[in-house]
């Protein structure tokens, strides 16, 4: 398998909108108990320029990002809980790390080496994000740290051998690291001792007018695909890569993300608004510029860059007004986006598209970019 790694890097350059003062610092507290007794931690990582970005060590999870708008006013833009009891119950996959295999796999089965494995289902009869209890509902183990560079945390988990009936050993590691630069970069790499099928990828919920203040209709985006992976009703891709052109997935144009979305494209109706893999224009493992959101009222601009080579774009379809989310907001339809750099869907059942084995002796590794501003 190529070595990719994620690296995930939120900069957040307004001009004049920081106040420089602070060091970097970290800050750690009990959040919370597992139903079995655990402690969660959760540590606060702030910079000399008033970002702040909480983390927690069940799920690995991004719970919090506090940024400021071009009027220098900080608020939150990654939609999450007040208490963790809320991460336990109502999930939703908000900020955590998903995995061993993000996005689907058709009916939970895939071949390697000979050999058929029948993974746990969880979604219309596919396996989604890892399956029953993905790498988002698991404890990792976390160490602090300060280099010359930044502030983080170092996040480690061991997903044994027939853990949602994945073939193998694989050990993960996602670290966070909080820089003066205004970027929180998070670095993945595995290994494994079988080989087994991984695409991992970080699942924040982000509504750049702060969270839950709204949907995120207006909000204008633009991907770097010329293609995209069409999908059946479980939204499971066909093997097609299809031209985005005069269909409503062409965003090489900015585009508010409303203008379209209640098009009668079939597509659309199938994942009940945008849910699907934008095929991003690239041809190697090099940092590519995956997609830019503005958000007109605040002024926030969302860049990402990734070595992947698909971008999952999921404007919020079946957030319904049932969950309440930080301070009391209501989570209410298309209140948040998902931009998930990654491999395409079903890759293991897809022989013509990008490899996601990982075998002994190779080291898994990606990078993405997601880079904050504002104008």
């Amino acid at each position: 398998m190529k070595k990719a790694g994620i690296f995930v890097v939120l900069a957040l350059l307004c001009g004049t909108a920081f106040c420089a003062g602070n060091k970097l610092k970290i800050e750690k507290k009990v959040f919370g108990q597992t139903p079995c007794g655990q402690n969660v931690n959760l540590y606060t990582l702030s910079n000399a320029n008033g970002i702040k970005i909480g983390v927690m060590d069940y799920g690995a999870s991004l719970i919090s990002a506090v940024v400021p708008d071009n009027k220098g006013k900080f608020e939150d833009i990654a939609i999450g809980y007040d208490n963790f009891d809320s991460y336990v119950c109502n999930n939703g996959y908000f900020g955590g790390i998903v995995g061993r295999f993000g996005n689907r796999i058709a009916n939970g089965r895939f071949k390697l080496d000979g050999t058929e494995y029948i993974l746990n289902t969880n979604n219309n009869g596919q396996h989604l994000h890892g399956g029953i209890k993905g790498f988002n509902a698991v404890m990792w183990s976390s160490e602090s740290f300060e280099n010359a560079t930044g502030v983080g945390v170092k996040f480690t988990y061991l997903s044994k051998d027939g853990e949602e009936h994945y073939p193998g050993n694989l050990n993960v590691t996602a670290v966070y690291t909080l820089t003066n630069d205004n970027e929180l970069k998070i670095d993945y790499t595995a290994t494994t001792d079988k080989a087994t099928p991984i695409n991992l990828t970080q699942h924040g919920f982000w509504n750049l007018a702060g969270a839950g203040n709204g949907d995120i209709l207006k909000h204008e985006m633009m991907i770097n695909a010329d293609k995209f992976t069409p999908v059946d009703k479980f939204l499971i891709p066909s093997g097609e890569l299809r031209d985005v052109k005069n269909t409503p997935m062409d965003f090489t144009q900015p585009t508010a993300i409303g203008t379209r979305i209640d098009n009668e494209d079939r597509q659309l109706k199938f994942g009940g608004g945008y849910d699907h893999n934008w095929v991003l224009n690239k041809t190697d493992d090099l940092l590519t510029p995956a997609c830019r959101v503005f958000e007109p009222t605040s002024g926030r601009v969302l860049e990402v860059y990734t070595t992947e080579p698909a971008m999952q774009f999921y404007s919020g379809n079946y957030f319904d007004g049932t969950v309440t989310g930080r301070g009391g907001k209501v989570y209410n339809y298309r209140c948040a986006m998902a931009i998930e750099p990654q491999h395409f869907p079903d890759s293991p059942n897809q022989p013509k598209f990008p490899n996601t084995i990982l075998r002994p002796g190779e080291t898994y590794k990606s990078q993405t970019v997601y880079k904050f501003s504002c104008k």
